[in-house]
């Protein structure tokens, strides 16, 4: 592949997914689980680097790095460069060295794999100066998983279908949000096997705009996670994160994100890294983490 003038090298924060609301409103008959959602993406999340080199190589590391089961076939990172290369009609990887720093608890809920793969296809069309119609890119992204396309822009957003049906989400008001895990992973299959109700309520139609806390609170009051339940049966740690999330006066809601164990509370942006250091002090054994929705 030809290597374009862009500076290298190339470097991205792969963004957390969290979903403020999630309805499961039905089921498929392939398995496949719809939903509705209204996902954001903080200024938390992973970082993903490419640059030139003399083959091609994967290289993790972070915190949560050993968490990863290792560059095999089914990494997303690897999954969704050889799906570029193919749809690029290029023969080969291209030489360059990518390094994920892992910041994301994995298996957690809030898109970590899912928005590395997105960030890398970005990265890739970038570097090779390839790039794909928007479509052709949401079905590559789509072939990786069904959170990969919401991932590729990532600003709020609502999804629909299995994940792959999406649309403009509505403006925000500047806020905070304060991301905790228990360090447990929940798996998601389990979630949905446990699950008693799967045809609910869709989402109530948001306004365009949100022009306070307190306009976006009040209406993620009406809205649900219906895996919140669930996720609580199989990891009732999740319920202790949720109600030392809710016992802060300065958190204005509590839930959980996606199928778990990761919750979030939203805060005033001011606000977000005290909550985050008071959190640390009372729970070292969790995973908190802070940042602005933007």
């Amino acid at each position: 592949m030809v290597q374009n003038s862009l500076p290298s090298p190339r470097v991205e924060l792969a963004r957390a997914k969290v979903n403020l609301a999630l309805h499961i409103t039905g089921q498929r008959s392939d398995g496949y689980h719809l939903l509705e959602s209204l996902v954001v993406f903080p200024q938390i999340g992973d970082r993903i680097a490419l640059e030139p080199a003399d083959k091609f190589e994967l290289v993790l590391e972070g915190p949560f790095a050993r968490d990863l089961d290792g560059p095999t076939d089914d990494n997303l990172i690897l999954r969704a460069i050889r799906s570029f290369v193919t749809a690029a009609g290029q023969p080969q990887h291209p030489n360059i060295r990518v390094t994920l720093t892992k910041r994301l608890p994995i298996a957690s809920g809030i898109g970590g794999g899912s928005s590395d793969a997105a960030t890398t296809l970005r990265l890739l069309e970038d570097y090779t100066g390839i790039y794909f119609p928007e479509e052709k890119l949401h079905q590559i992204a789509l072939s990786l998983g069904a959170d990969v396309p919401v991932c590729l822009f990532p600003e709020t957003q609502i999804m629909r279908g299995i994940g792959e049906q999406l649309s403009t989400g509505p403006s925000l008001p500047r806020c905070g949000v304060v991301l905790i895990n228990p360090k447990v992973v929940v798996s998601t299959p389990d979630v949905f096997r446990t699950m008693k109700e799967r045809d609910n309520p869709a989402l109530p139609a948001p306004p365009e705009h949100f022009d306070s806390i307190k306009s976006l609170t009040g209406y993620l009051e009406d809205c649900r996670n219906d895996m919140q339940s669930a996720a609580m049966e199989l990891c009732p740690q999740i319920t202790e994160v949720i109600s030392a999330l809710s016992a802060d006066t300065r958190i204005k809601i509590a839930r959980m994100s996606g199928s778990g164990a990761t919750c979030f509370g939203l805060c005033e942006p001011n606000d977000a890294m005290d909550i985050e250091r008071d959190l640390r002090i009372d729970h070292p054994e969790w995973w908190i983490a802070s940042g602005p929705i933007s």
